[in-house]
Order: C-alpha cells, then sequence, then structure tokens
C-alpha cells in the first residue's frame, strides 16, 4: 500500500505535469533577470495578489524574512502575533539577521490580533523604544488551526497601520487555502496588505519555492536583501515551472482537500478518546487531542500508525496535527480512520 503521509502539506510531491513542466522549462540566468520562466511566474504571483511585482525565492522561510528586512532596518520593530510562524518557526531570523526587534501580542483563538493591543504596540516616539515599523499577519493561521482570517480583519489592520505609519506584511503560506475557504479571491485577501508572502510547496504541490508580492520599488529592495541571504538563483526556471503549474493547476482544487479534512474529523471524532478541537477542520488540518482514557499517547500512536503506513505529526505529548493534500484521496482519509480505531480497540 502507498504511504499515506499526513504530517504537513509540504510533503507534497511534484505532479507529472509539473515533472514534465519542469523538464521542458526554458531557462536564463535569474540574478541577471534574464531568465524567462521566472519571470512569468513572478508576473502571474503578481496579478494573482493584485500587486505590481513579485519575487520568487527559495522558501516561504525566506520569503518572510527578505519581507520583513525590505521594511525594516537595524533597530526598527515589528508587531506580530505570539503564535506567528515568523515568531515561532524561523530561527529567530529577522533579529538574528536583520537586527528587527519582534513585539509579539496575543492572538486568539481565531488567529487575529486584537486590534486595541496592536495599537498599544504602538511606540511613541521616544529615544529609549525601538521605531515601530511594520505589522504582521498570518493567513491561514496554522497555530490557530488553520483558520482563515477574512478580508474585513485583515483590511482594519491595514487601515490602523496606515492611519499610525506602519506597513503591514501578511504570511499567506497557505492563502489560498483561505481564499477557498471564505469563497472569496485571494487578491481580495492580500489586498490590505503593503506586501505578502504565498507558498507554491505545500498544498500547490510545487517541489520549492515561495512568492513574496509588493509594489515595485519594495521588491526592488527585497531581491537585494535576497542576494544578500543568498538567495540569488540562476538557471531557477526549472524550479519555476513548476510553480506556474501549481498556479495554473492547483489552486481551484484546494477544496477538495477541505471537503477530505471535514470526512477525516467526522470519521475520528466517533472514535472514543480522540477529542477534536473545536471547529476543526476550518481548512484542510485537523487538530485533535488524545483523552487519558486513549490506549497510547500521541507519539506511540505516530509509531502505531507508521506500522500501517501512516504518518501523522504529534505536536504535544497528547495532541496530533492531520494535514490533507492532493496526495491524500477518500481512501486515504478511510484507511486513517480505520487506524486510529485499531489503535483503540487494540491498544
Amino acid at each position: 500500500m502507498k504511504e499515506i503521509d499526513l504530517r504537513s502539506d509540504t510533503v507534497t510531491h511534484p505532479t507529472p505535469e509539473m515533472r514534465e513542466a519542469m523538464a521542458r522549462a526554458e531557462v536564463g540566468d535569474d540574478v541577471f533577470g534574464e531568465d524567462p520562466t521566472v519571470c512569468r511566474l513572478e508576473a502571474m504571483a503578481a496579478e494573482r495578489m493584485g500587486k505590481e511585482a513579485a519575487l520568487f525565492v527559495a522558501s516561504g522561510t525566506m520569503g518572510n524574512l527578505a519581507g520583513v528586512l525590505a521594511h525594516c532596518g537595524r533597530g526598527d520593530e515589528v508587531i506580530l502575533g505570539d503564535l506567528a510562524h515568523t515568531f515561532l518557526y524561523e530561527a529567530g531570523g529577522v533579529s538574528a539577521l536583520g537586527g528587527v526587534h519582534p513585539h509579539p501580542v496575543r492572538t486568539r483563538p481565531d488567529g487575529t490580533l486584537p486590534l486595541e493591543e496592536i495599537e498599544a504596540a504602538i511606540r511613541t516616539d521616544d529615544v529609549h523604544f525601538p521605531i515601530s515599523r511594520l505589522i504582521c499577519l498570518e493567513n491561514t493561521h496554522n497555530r490557530c488551526g488553520g483558520v482563515a482570517l477574512t478580508a474585513e480583519y485583515t483590511s482594519a489592520v491595514g487601515v490602523l497601520a496606515k492611519r499610525r505609519g506602519l506597513r503591514l506584511h501578511l504570511d499567506g503560506a497557505r492563502i489560498f487555502n483561505a481564499a477557498a475557504a471564505l469563497g472569496v479571491d485571494a487578491r481580495l485577501l492580500a489586498e490590505p496588505a503593503d506586501s505578502i508572502t504565498f507558498c507554491l510547496s505545500k498544498g500547490l504541490c510545487a517541489p520549492v519555492g515561495s512568492l513574496l508580492c509588493g509594489d515595485s520599488e519594495y521588491i526592488g529592495r527585497a531581491r537585494r536583501v535576497r542576494k544578500q541571504l543568498g538567495g540569488g538563483m540562476r538557471q531557477a526556471g526549472v524550479l519555476a515551472a513548476a510553480g506556474i503549474v501549481a498556479l495554473e493547476t492547483m489552486v481551484d482544487r484546494l477544496a477538495e482537500d477541505h471537503k477530505r479534512a471535514r470526512l477525516l474529523a467526522v470519521g475520528l471524532g466517533g472514535i472514543p478518546g480522540i477529542l477534536l478541537d473545536p471547529g476543526t477542520p476550518q481548512t484542510n488540518m485537523v487538530f485533535l487531542n488524545l483523552s487519558e482514557s486513549f490506549p497510547v499517547d500521541a507519539q506511540q500512536a505516530s509509531e502505531r500508525l507508521r506500522g500501517l503506513g501512516i504518518r501523522v505529526h504529534p505536536s504535544g505529548a497528547r495532541r496530533l496535527r492531520l494535514v490533507l493534500h492532493y496526495w491524500i484521496n477518500d481512501a486515504g482519509v478511510e484507511a486513517t480512520i480505520d487506524g486510529f480505531q485499531n489503535i483503540a480497540d487494540n491498544g
């Protein structure tokens, strides 16, 4: 049986169409701006997000880092959630490499930051304080169950940022999942932001890459930062070709992953000892806890499931995150439910 990998949507493999496009890609030197496939991907990305320009980067972490550093100088401050991916999972890059001071504020269960707490975090003009320069949001929000931030909320933060003279960056790694869940165009969710990153190598199945989008002047600064970070790529059209196929073929099918996530949640919710997070799934992620009555903990469950050809990711002693993606079909969902039921029945 083919392995069922629910650890993340980063485990997705390129589709046969992507592999064919990569093999046929027209390439040039991207540092010289001469790779036509990269240029086409960047233009497509900018259009999708309603921005003037875009920059192809190796990863979402690089995109967020270059994105912050193109907005902020050393000693400036970025306001972001205490559960934000940039704050928790990007190796402290904004401070270690950019000298940018993170100012975390409370993240609510719906992924939003309270407007009044964002405003309270903005520094006054005092020599003792760093200069507040940037606000960062995340959509969908990973640590909050993959919840989607609405256009109305992001717009409210954008209005606040402009009123106080700050910029707004959106970590939109899964922005197309948010758009699918909300039934809106992704550019509507991106519109209030001065910059946005989105990922090609998660639910969109491309093997490598993210895009950073913004106005032309900003992307020019980000391109220099990318070079400083060692991210100047040469014949990168081989990678960009898969990204083009991802944007053309994978975005509109994300609702299928959300549907299968709901089917998985329904099946798991009927197993004694499995406690689903309220509202899960919001998009393509199912978060659950194993109660004390469940015969094994998260690590043990992971090991038992691995023996059944199913891979899951423990995110706590008795907590698991399961992520649906293109390579998980209905049979995979059924097999996963059966696997958990087997553990519940047999220990």
